[in-house]
């Protein structure tokens, strides 16, 4: 009798706990197509305006620009990681904490001082636990990250890099390549050594040969000043929302496997009940008839 009312007991919870992961199941399927859409329209927008820099950086040859300078020696970098506040994301996280941890080590080895900078609580968790001091944290970036927040992080880099306080600027996130493939990256942003305009895969699309030829007005500097500084904060907006559309496919993919995990669970304790439920009803009856012939 105790383990049937064990077996019912776990029962119960396990549906309890079904019903919450398919919840968010759904919660995460409706956020990843409001994020999925951001995230294409923006990669779009993204190749346009570094098809637009390149054109015109290779039409300004005699025109340098501090964004595209390669620092000789590089001697302070900084490495931004984009994870997640919430878990039940299966392997998202640590996915791209893998790979921050290979860059941030070899960095260090080369003997550059990392300025590293976290957004989401679990890469603070986890750092934290590493005992590696952050410079700056960031819980503000959920699934909808506004252009002006990273806007006022790219302006930071911008200023830092031109000012020679940085000479690199690394971001390690969630490449979203398409809704069945997302990628643990560390790309760098800073300085920007390609303005060429790259495809859904990350290829650099070449440049056409019978290209556009442009006449600069007022001038090709003032030009540039405005474009090259605009790709960037374009690019690194496009890292964010890359992750927030990878952290909900990867919810959703989890809670869904949790789901029908939950719902195996639940299969086979209804089996075992049955067989303990059908066990004792033939026990009782055979107390019975015992009893009955006893008396005869």
């Amino acid at each position: 009798m105790a383990k049937i009312r064990a077996l019912v007991n776990r029962r119960k919870a396990i549906r309890n706990i079904r019903k919450i992961t398919r919840t968010m199941e759904l919660i995460a399927t409706a956020r990843l197509k409001k994020a999925m859409d951001r995230a294409i329209e923006a990669d779009a927008f993204t190749r346009k305006i570094a098809e637009l820099a390149a054109d015109l950086s290779a039409n300004a040859t005699q025109i340098t620009h501090p964004l595209l300078e390669r620092r000789p020696k590089v001697s302070r970098s900084v490495l931004l990681v984009l994870c997640s506040n919430r878990g039940l994301c299966g392997g998202y996280n640590t996915s791209i904490l893998r790979e921050a941890n290979v860059s941030l080590r070899q960095m260090q080895t080369a003997g550059i001082d990392v300025q590293l900078e976290l957004s989401g609580k679990r890469a603070m968790t986890y750092f934290r636990y590493q005992r590696v001091p952050a410079a700056r944290t960031y819980t503000q970036f959920e699934d909808k990250p506004a252009f002006h927040e990273v806007q006022t992080l790219a302006d930071r880099y911008i200023t830092e890099f031109v000012n020679s306080k940085i000479d690199r600027v690394d971001v390690a996130y969630m490449k979203f390549m398409s809704a069945a493939r997302q990628v643990p990256v560390v790309e760098t942003l800073l300085p920007l050594t390609s303005v060429a305009p790259a495809d859904r895969k990350g290829r650099v699309v070449a440049t056409p040969t019978n290209a556009v030829l442009y006449e600069f007005l007022p001038n090709a500097a003032d030009i540039l000043q405005e474009i090259l500084p605009m790709s960037f904060k374009i690019r690194l907006f496009k890292c964010f929302l890359d992750a927030a559309v990878s952290e909900q496919i990867a919810r959703r993919v989890a809670m869904k496997a949790a789901t029908e995990n939950a719902g195996e669970m639940i299969k086979t304790l209804t089996l075992q009940y049955n067989r303990a439920r059908q066990a004792q009803i033939t026990k009782e009856i055979a107390e019975i008839i015992g009893g009955a012939a006893a008396l005869k």
